[in-house]
C-alpha cells in the first residue's frame, strides 16, 4: 500500500499507538500511561459518538475497572445493578442464575451506558502525561520496517494526514477491525449461531425488572433488561439473516408480534416503537482472528475475537484482554523488543479463554434461544432445575461472571509518582 506521510518533524511518536477508543482501548491506554508508557490513541468517531448495544458488565470486567479506579465514578454517572439472569418459558420461571451468590462487591451485573464508562476512562487518560488523542481520525495505512509494524497513518476527514510512529500498535477497533484488515489477518468468521438480534429501547419509568430476562415463547425468544435512565433494552431474536424478510412486513406487523410476545410491555411497545429506524440489527457471528500478534502488532477485544450477545461476555473479555496485554506491552517497550515472540504470551494466555466462551455461547444459544417442541421444553426445564437448585449453579455462575482466565490489573507496574485521575 502506498501511504502518504508528513514531514518527520510533524510526526508524533509514542511508545504505543492504540487504535479504537472503546472500553478495551481506553482501559489499556490508561494502564500503559500509569506505567510510564506514552500512548497515542486514534479514534474514528468524534466525541465518542458511536452506536453501542452491549453495555452489561460482568463482575470480571467490573473488577478490572475498579482496579483502575474508574468504576465508582462511571456508576455515579448512571447505571442499573441487575441481580442476575432469568429464563422464562411462557412467563413461567425456568432458570434463575442469581449473582447475589457471588462475593461482594461484584455480586451483580451492571448495565452501564458505554458513554459513561468511556467518558471516565478518557478523562483519566487525559490527566496523565504522555497521552495524545487523535479524535475523528481514520486509520488508512500501517507503517512497516520490513515485516515489522512501526506505526499507523491516519487522516481526519477533510484534513491532513498524520503519521504516528510507535514501538507497538494495538488494534482495539472492534469486530470489523480496520487495523486487523490492514495487517492482512483473517477475521476467522464462523456462522456459529442460528439467530440474529434486533435491539431497541423503550422508556419505562417504574417498570424495572432487576434482572436480565430471556422470555421464551412459541414464536422465539426475547432478551429484556433494565438500562439507565428508566429504560428497557429489548433484543428480539430472529433467524440468522432473515431480517430483510421481517422488515418487509412493516413496523405495524412487527409491533403487533412483539406486543403479543411481551404482553406485560405491550403498552410501551405500541407507544414508543414508531418505525423500522427504531430497530438496530446485530449480525450475530463468532470469530477468532488467525493471529492476535505480529511483529509490532497486538489485537485485543472484538478485533481478535467476536462473540454473540448471550451471556454478556464481549466487554468482559475485552477488558480482561487489556489487562493481560498490559504487562506484555510494558515489557516490549522497556526492552525495545516488540517482536511477535515477545508479544506472543498475551495471545497464548487469552486465546483459550475466548475459545471457551465461544463453546459456552453455542450451548447457551441452542438451550436458551433455540426452538423446539414439548420434549425440548421438558429437557430445558430439567437442566434448568439442576443449575438453579444445586451447587453446580454457583460454579456455573462464577465461571460466567469471571471466565476461565480471571485477569486482574498489574497495578504493581504503575508508577507511584503519576497523578491519580480526577473523579467526577
Amino acid at each position: 500500500m502506498s501511504v502518504p506521510t508528513m514531514d518527520s518533524v510533524g510526526e508524533p511518536h509514542s511508545d504505543v499507538c492504540v487504535v479504537g477508543a472503546g472500553p478495551a482501548g481506553l482501559a489499556l491506554a490508561l494502564m500503559l500511561l500509569r506505567s510510564g508508557i506514552g500512548v497515542t490513541l486514534v479514534e474514528r468517531s468524534t466525541q465518542l459518538r458511536r452506536d453501542f448495544h452491549g453495555e452489561i458488565l460482568q463482575p470480571g470486567g467490573q473488577r478490572v475497572l475498579d482496579q483502575l479506579g474508574v468504576l465508582t465514578a462511571a456508576r455515579d454517572r448512571g447505571a442499573c445493578a441487575l441481580d442476575g439472569f432469568q429464563v422464562l418459558q411462557d412467563e413461567r420461571l425456568l432458570l434463575d442464575i442469581d449473582y447475589r451468590r457471588l462475593e461482594a462487591p461484584y455480586d451483580c451485573l451492571l448495565a452501564l451506558p458505554q458513554k459513561h464508562l468511556l467518558a471516565e476512562l478518557l478523562a483519566a487518560c487525559q490527566e496523565l502525561d504522555g497521552f495524545t488523542y487523535l479524535e475523528g481520525h481514520r486509520v488508512n495505512g500501517l507503517l512497516r520496517d520490513g515485516e515489522r509494524i512501526t506505526g499507523v497513518v491516519a487522516q481526519r476527514s477533510g484534513s491532513t494526514t498524520v503519521t504516528v510512529r510507535a514501538t507497538a500498535v494495538v488494534g482495539a477497533d472492534g469486530r470489523f477491525s480496520r487495523t486487523r484488515m490492514l495487517a492482512g489477518i483473517d477475521a476467522g468468521r464462523i456462522e456459529a449461531f442460528d439467530q440474529d438480534v434486533v435491539w431497541f429501547a423503550l422508556p419505562a419509568p417504574d417498570r424495572a425488572t432487576g434482572r436480565v430476562r430471556v422470555h421464551r415463547t412459541e414464536g422465539g425468544a426475547l432478551l429484556v433488561h433494565d438500562t439507565h435512565p428508566d429504560r428497557l433494552r429489548i433484543g428480539w431474536t430472529l433467524g440468522h439473516r432473515t431480517w430483510n424478510r421481517a422488515a418487509a412486513r412493516g413496523i405495524g406487523a412487527i409491533r403487533g408480534e412483539l406486543a403479543a410476545e411481551l404482553p406485560q410491555f405491550a403498552d410501551l411497545i405500541h407507544e414508543h416503537l414508531h418505525s423500522l429506524s427504531d430497530l438496530k440489527l446485530l449480525d450475530v457471528f463468532a470469530g477468532q482472528a488467525g493471529q492476535w500478534v505480529q511483529d509490532g502488532l497486538v489485537l485485543i477485544g472484538d478485533s481478535a475475537h467476536t462473540h454473540g450477545p448471550i451471556g454478556a461476555q464481549g466487554i468482559n473479555l475485552a477488558l480482561q484482554d487489556a489487562a493481560a496485554a498490559h504487562p506484555v506491552l510494558v515489557d516490549a517497550v522497556r526492552t525495545g523488543d516488540a517482536s511477535r515472540e515477545r508479544l506472543l504470551p498475551y495471545e497464548e494466555r487469552r486465546r483459550p479463554a475466548a475459545a471457551a466462551v465461544h463453546r459456552m455461547q453455542r450451548m447457551q444459544a441452542k438451550a436458551l434461544l433455540g426452538r423446539g417442541g414439548a420434549v425440548a421444553t421438558f429437557a430445558r426445564a430439567r437442566a434448568a432445575a439442576l443449575v438453579t437448585r444445586t451447587p453446580i449453579g454457583a460454579r456455573i455462575t462464577h465461571k460466567i461472571a469471571y471466565g476461565t482466565d480471571p485477569v486482574e490489573v498489574r497495578t504493581d507496574l504503575f508508577e507511584a509518582t503519576r497523578p491519580e485521575p480526577a473523579r467526577s
